[in-house]
């Protein structure tokens, strides 16, 4: 390993009081988390453009499921090609590529002249949107300070939102045949800025190091930390974690030492598309015009829906530093699974009355704010935190797919499901679906706040209950 030399002023305390955070760690942060951004965008503008996507093309439900869940299946094969050539080409280029097929998806799903084509061009975007799903979260994770590292990756999640709620204004301004075109180019904007962005930010340190490349390594760190942190302290632990433990495979996977940090991961992240969220997203306009609300008042409540998830991204990235991950879940998963199975309850009367469409509405807002806070804010979080360097890239890819395979069950499943049991039966699975979340963090999640990357990786080293462990260091 080289010999790496860092300034004087590194290894000393400073004694001006509290160390401020570069500009460049949330530069990196904003930028890499556009990513978020048209995640949320191409996955929320489904929901506004399908009111009159399915008039103009005459799509029944499995062929609007086919259209809306193409683009989940993309994500899957997009999670897994990411975690690969991040391994071997590093996160910042990895994420470069991802803003050019982001471009050029959302181009040919506005030219798309007919259904095959649409399918096609979503499919294109879907590749970008798991690997933004699966790069972005690791790289900030891989680059913030720990104390400030679970508000910057929640910053994520909070584009996301973002995303879908600008995805929402956009579905209700260009209401109207042919508008839905206009909705999928807009998305090549943020695109450009992600990948003329990225070409000014640093790559991974603990992918440098990983490499062999420690020099630069530290001279990274150096951008990314206050004056008077003790870099080497830093670049010694990566050192020693990235010499204890081979480059992973997914073979690696089958180690008895990673296995808790696996489930959770996986756990996590299926429950966090069980639990309901993107079958509101998706359909919530079409769900609530088949129900008796007029496309206004549908589209309106989408926006609703988008400003809710906005502020669920805010309060969520706050909670999770302040509060603890963990803790966070616990505290508005309840609320999540209580709000779900009033929406259950209220769809079970028969016709629309105006007390009924209320609690309707008034109980998704809920929904949406206690799942945002509780799940999604936690989602992109807890899976790069706790999964071991060594195997990071295919480990985080396996539950990138695992959201994008329960998303895709959900998004060509919901309306069949709706047609089936009816809304109530639906929403009453989901409701249940929290519950069982709520059960399995108490059993398995660990609490990351304030942990660095490496001593969450010795806790998990030590063998026995993961969760006890990191709670006794």
């Amino acid at each position: 390993m080289p010999e790496t030399t860092v300034r004087p002023e590194q290894t000393q305390e400073s004694a001006a009081g509290p160390r401020r955070v570069p500009r460049m760690v949330y530069a990196v942060s904003v930028v890499s988390a556009l990513g978020g951004l048209l995640f949320g965008y191409d996955t929320g503008i489904i929901s506004g453009a399908l009111l009159h996507l399915r008039q103009d093309l005459d799509l029944s439900s499995r062929q609007q499921e086919i259209v809306v869940g193409v683009i989940l299946l993309g994500a899957m094969a997009g999670a897994l090609l990411s975690g690969r050539l991040a391994v071997r080409h590093g996160r910042r280029k990895v994420v470069i590529a991802v803003a050019v097929v982001f471009a050029l998806g959302a181009a040919a799903a506005a030219a798309a002249p007919d259904v095959g084509t649409l399918v096609a061009a979503r499919f294109v975007l879907g590749l970008a949107v798991g690997g933004a799903s699966n790069m972005v979260p690791v790289y900030i994770a891989e680059v913030a300070p720990a104390k400030i590292r679970g508000r910057l990756m929640v910053l994520f999640q909070l584009m996301v939102a973002t995303g879908q709620l600008i995805a929402y204004l956009c579905g209700w301004v260009l209401s109207g045949s042919g508008g839905w075109r206009t909705m999928f180019a807009l998305a090549v904007l943020p695109a450009m800025a992600l990948g003329i962005g990225m070409l000014f930010l640093p790559e991974s340190p603990r992918w440098l190091i990983e490499r062999g490349m420690t020099d630069r390594a530290v001279r990274v760190l150096t951008r990314l930390r206050p004056v008077g942190t003790d870099v080497r302290k830093e670049v010694d632990e990566i050192v020693e974690v990235a010499a204890d433990t081979s480059t992973g495979s997914w073979r690696d996977l089958r180690q008895r030492w990673v296995r808790p940090a696996l489930l959770i991961a996986v756990g996590i992240a299926a429950f966090s598309q069980l639990t309901g969220i993107n079958a509101v997203v998706y359909y919530a306009p079409t769900i609530l015009v088949d129900a008796g609300f007029g496309d206004t008042a549908a589209l309106l409540t989408g926006v609703g829906i988008g400003v809710m998830l906005v502020a669920a991204g805010v309060v969520g990235a706050i909670a999770v530093d302040r509060v603890g991950r963990r803790r966070t879940m616990l505290w508005f998963l309840p609320g999540s699974g209580l709000a779900m199975a009033v929406m259950a309850v209220a769809f079970l009367g028969s016709g629309s009355s105006p007390a009924q469409r209320w609690t309707v509405i008034v109980a998704l807002f809920a929904y949406i704010f206690f799942n945002g806070v509780g799940m999604q804010a936690v989602v992109w979080l807890i899976g790069p935190e706790i999964l071991p360097l060594s195997v990071r890239g295919p480990a985080t890819s396996l539950a990138t797919v695992t959201v994008w395979g329960v998303d895709l069950l959900i998004a060509v499943t919901a309306l069949t499901a709706i047609e089936s049991i009816g809304r109530s039966g639906t929403f009453l699975i989901y409701a249940l679906m929290n519950v069982a979340c709520i059960a399995f963090v108490a059993a398995k999640v660990p609490e990351t706040r304030g942990r660095s990357l490496e001593s969450i990786e010795r806790a998990l080293h030590r063998g026995g209950s993961f969760r006890k462990a990191l709670d006794g260091t």
